[in-house]
């Protein structure tokens, strides 16, 4: 999920990328990173990372997240009641509407939820392959990547594992081919972001619908979508209220270790639970080990991609979702954990 505090001052340091003479519409190497002003107005930028040493923000006094400000709770949260910057009423709305959705079509029907899904990779997809061309002058290329990627998911949900293999092979295939198409200037770069495209977003939410497949499927893929949710709260309410020690401050200042150790308690007692209730031949000592893994990727999951947009000098991967940013922030916790909690449940319980 989002580091959630607040955002800083504008990005210094991103110009105008120099044109190369050597190929014509492309950025020059030498003149940095791509600030699109067009592509500004979409993203927040990010707040400055708080020193080694001291552990205040950067940022000059009295701005958010400078010198006297409040230092971050959990899971990215500062203890404010000004809920770092967002809209919380927004973010409320479309929290539940989110999860009515999702919920509904769970259950309704195996093949919506499949097409739920496939539109939220799609959807991903572009938001960062937008982002990298804006930010860095990637170029990866959109159309190979979300052909791929649909292709990707309905494959593992048809044909498991092998299908899933095989799609994805043909979809870095298509990365590697269209670009071809183009300029060589730039070529490795370029076809190396599609190809880490195609692992992070559709091949990881392969394993949601490798879930969804099983007998069992919609009550596999609710208990890991409540084990990253509840991890993601424990970890909000610990940190909030306890958090002092910092877990990765370079990466998201906010996220202290009181907060990691209530998401991993929330997420083993919630895996308890459903182990016991709701998946077939389910044990309790199960859950616990699945609440645990889950809480740890789920966090590797959110550390990953405020990495990533940290690199990229962004709060949030696009605006699509009112008080949450873009559908990627959504699925930063989500897709590691995936992976994860469907090998658990195949050990435990079995595949189908």
């Amino acid at each position: 999920m989002n580091d959630s505090s607040p955002g800083g001052a504008p990005d210094a340091g991103y110009r105008g990328a120099a044109e190369d003479p050597a190929a014509p519409g492309r950025p020059y190497a030498s003149a940095g990173p791509v600030y699109d002003v067009a592509a500004a107005a979409q993203t927040r930028p990010m707040p400055p990372v708080p020193d080694e040493n001291t552990g205040l923000p950067a940022g000059p006094p009295g701005t958010p997240g400078g010198p006297g400000e409040p230092s971050g709770g959990a899971g990215g949260h500062r203890k404010s009641g000004k809920n770092a910057g967002r809209n919380l009423r927004a973010a409320i709305g479309v929290g539940v509407g989110l999860g009515v959705v999702i919920i509904a079509t769970l259950f309704i029907y195996k093949v919506i939820f499949l097409a739920v899904v496939v539109a939220a990779v799609v959807v991903g997809l572009w938001e960062l392959t937008s982002r990298l061309r804006e930010r860095k002058g990637i170029n990866a290329p959109l159309v190979p990547l979300a052909v791929g990627g649909a292709a990707t998911v309905v494959a593992g949900y048809a044909w498991a594992a092998e299908g899933a293999w095989v799609a994805t092979a043909f979809t870095v295939l298509a990365v590697l081919l269209w670009r071809m198409t183009q300029s060589p200037h730039d070529y490795l770069k370029d076809v190396t972001a599609g190809v880490f495209a195609v692992f992070y977003v559709p091949f990881l939410a392969t394993f949601v619908v490798m879930m969804l497949a099983a007998h069992d499927g919609p009550w596999r893929v609710f208990v890991f979508l409540l084990l990253t949710v509840v991890s993601d709260t424990g970890a909000y309410a610990v940190g909030w209220r306890f958090g002092k020690h910092k877990l990765a401050p370079r990466i998201s200042p906010g996220k202290t270790r009181e907060g990691l150790l209530g998401a991993v308690s929330f997420a083993m007692v919630a895996g308890a639970l459903s182990m016991q209730y709701l998946i077939d031949d389910g044990k309790w000592w199960q859950g616990l080990v699945l609440g645990l893994a889950a809480a740890a990727s789920a966090t590797v999951g959110d550390l990953g991609e405020s990495m990533i947009k940290r690199d990229l000098g962004i709060k949030d991967m696009g605006t699509l979702l009112p008080g949450h940013g873009g559908i990627m922030d959504r699925l930063d916790s989500l897709l590691p954990t995936a992976p994860v909690v469907w090998l658990l449940l195949v050990l435990f319980v079995g595949s189908t």
